[in-house]
């Protein structure tokens, strides 16, 4: 009969953090920016009412300024 101990299974690996703290905190400030109506987008100037859009910008404003952000997927 066999057991289904866990003493001695592997340890998990801690994954490394995506994203900093700071870039979070971009994004959420973008997000409450989207939700009070006052986020606009770049050159056409248009209300954001997507919140995937508020987190894209937020995270644009984040790697412009050097925080820890993965590469956007979309550019080359």
């Amino acid at each position: 009969m066999a057991t289904t101990s866990t003493r001695n299974a592997p340890a998990k690996k801690k994954s490394a953090r995506k994203y900093s703290p700071a870039a979070s905190k971009e994004v959420k400030t973008e997000i409450e920016a989207m939700k009070q109506g006052k986020l606009k987008s770049g050159k056409s100037g248009k209300k954001v009412t997507d919140p995937k859009q508020a987190i894209a910008i937020g995270l644009s404003k984040a790697r412009k300024e050097g925080k820890k952000v993965p590469p956007n997927p979309n550019e080359s």
